[in-house]
């Protein structure tokens, strides 16, 4: 399953606006002639110590890849909610699959964890969601991808650097500029990760002397878990727990935002399906993906790594269930959500919130992060159960 930009991805394109136009004059030459262009980045490769054999070898051929622009331009966004996208990602096969997997290689996986702190179900969760364990990662040349969105004034900033790193995994010999294959963005392989991080956080999991991310398994579960690691996973705490919330909890206080540990929503009423209450003095967030009469999670720190790999919530939320389903977890119950709003009517809803001073973004009838907040103050206002959840109750009191 192809996802959006990783956060890193994201991160660095704003942190470039943040920096203005003193950034923008040490911004990498994009654009132009081709072939200029193309001798650029070879002069560039070479000052970072790539031979110009290498270079050559990496750059022969390399060639704007016009469906690369069209997907960049077009990226899609869910707009699914968390009981449809969960229902068709989370799915009986892919878990039986999971299972198979994880006892499989679990020797690969019971290193991971021993070396990185990582459980297996949280990579194999990765390895699902992101390729279906290796079936599905991309066909685009992803040295041409790379040079299409580099070439591209858009973002050169971001894509340059994973370019030179990919000509770096050639002169490696982990990367065949002319075969290598993945996502239109450039990540590559069976946990579709870009070629910088391949290479800051690549480890030889068969012992053969090279990543292989693409056709080894071993090399993908240890990599993903090496980088997983660097996102800041914490070894033997949880990342996201199933719950109960009551009918009186401060409906306000829920979302994703700091300042309360699990023994506040525990004293408020808020209790674990599995009845684990050990991890009480830890950060934690009551997340409701649909209101609170749908299905409820505690979020912990660990879910930041999940956050940083995707900025989806619907996304990020879905992947973290799915590890606690290969972890042995029980399906959630699914409540009886209150029915949502249309994509017209989230735009309706979204052009109403900015009227009364809410900052929602882009009127795109998605229901994000910041449409969300302005939600909870409106329902909050309005004397009404301050979950996020759009409803057309709330269209109509607003």
């Amino acid at each position: 399953m192809r996802h959006p930009l990783k956060t890193t991805l994201a991160a660095s394109l704003a942190a470039f606006l943040l920096a203005g136009s003193a950034h923008a004059q040490t911004a990498p030459a994009c654009g132009g002639d081709l072939a200029a262009f193309l001798e650029g980045v070879k002069a560039e490769a070479l000052s970072r110590g790539v031979s110009a054999e290498v270079a050559d070898r990496a750059l022969a051929g390399a060639a704007i890849d016009q469906k690369v622009l069209s997907r960049d331009r077009a990226q899609g966004v869910f707009r699914q909610t968390f009981l449809e996208f969960s229902k068709r990602t989370v799915s009986q096969a892919r878990l039986d699959i999971g299972r198979k997997k994880l006892k499989d290689l679990s020797d690969v996986f019971a290193r991971a964890e021993q070396e990185f702190g990582v459980p297996g179900p949280i990579i194999a969760a990765f390895w699902a969601m992101e390729t279906d364990f290796g079936a599905v990662q991309g066909d685009f040349n992803t040295r041409n991808a790379l040079v299409t969105l580099s070439h591209d004034c858009r973002r050169p900033e971001i894509f340059r650097k994973q370019l030179l790193a990919a000509i770096e995994m050639v002169g490696h010999g982990d990367l065949d500029p002319n075969g290598t294959t993945g996502a239109w963005a450039g990540e590559i392989g069976q946990v579709q990760m870009l070629p910088k991080d391949i290479i800051e956080f690549g480890v030889d999991g068969d012992g053969n002397g090279h990543i292989d991310v693409k056709k080894s398994a071993p090399d993908a579960i240890l990599t993903a878990a090496k980088f997983i690691q660097h996102l800041g996973f914490t070894k033997g705490q949880p990342w996201i727990q199933e719950i109960s919330v009551p009918d009186d909890l401060p409906f306000e206080k829920t979302g994703l935002q700091p300042g309360m540990k699990a023994s506040d929503w525990f004293a408020l009423g808020v209790k674990p399906r599995d009845g684990d209450t050990s991890f009480g003095n830890l950060e934690a967030s009551v997340v409701l993906p649909q209101g609170r009469k749908g299905p409820a999670f505690m979020t912990y720190p660990n879910f930041n790594i999940y956050l940083e790999w995707n900025q989806s919530f619907i996304y990020t939320t879905s992947a973290a269930y799915f590890a606690t389903r290969l972890a042995g977890a029980p399906p959630y119950e699914r409540g009886t959500p209150e029915e949502g709003l249309s994509e017209d009517g989230m735009k309706q809803l979204q052009t109403k919130l900015q009227a009364h001073g809410h900052d929602v973004g882009k009127i795109d009838g998605i229901l994000g992060s910041g449409t969300r907040a302005a939600i909870q103050k409106e329902q909050l206002r309005l004397g009404l159960p301050a979950d996020g959840w759009a409803t057309q109750a709330l269209l109509s009191a607003l």
